[in-house]
């Protein structure tokens, strides 16, 4: 019976620290969402103001980057640019 009831409070332990985790995981979900929507909210501003989203996406990508790999990408871009011609 000791065993039982020692199994039972492991298994109680287990649910305890589970339940904290997935709580956790609830709360950074909750957290997510309201940062994409206010995300959204900033694009659908500065798409209001004119600018184009298509690029800003593309400048926040490119801040985010190595300067030096940046560099690289954009000298093969250019040398297959020129090879065909654009």
């Amino acid at each position: 019976m000791a065993d039982s009831e020692e199994a039972t409070g492991s298994y109680k332990v287990a649910a305890n620290e589970l339940r904290q985790f997935i709580e956790r995981i609830e709360r950074l979900e909750a957290e997510k969402k309201d940062i994409s929507e206010q995300s959204k909210e900033v694009f659908a501003e500065l798409k209001g103001r004119g600018y184009d989203v298509k690029a800003v996406r593309t400048l926040v990508r490119l801040r985010k980057r190595d300067k030096d790999d940046i560099a690289e990408e954009e000298a093969v871009l250019e040398m297959y640019k020129e090879a065909l011609g654009m």
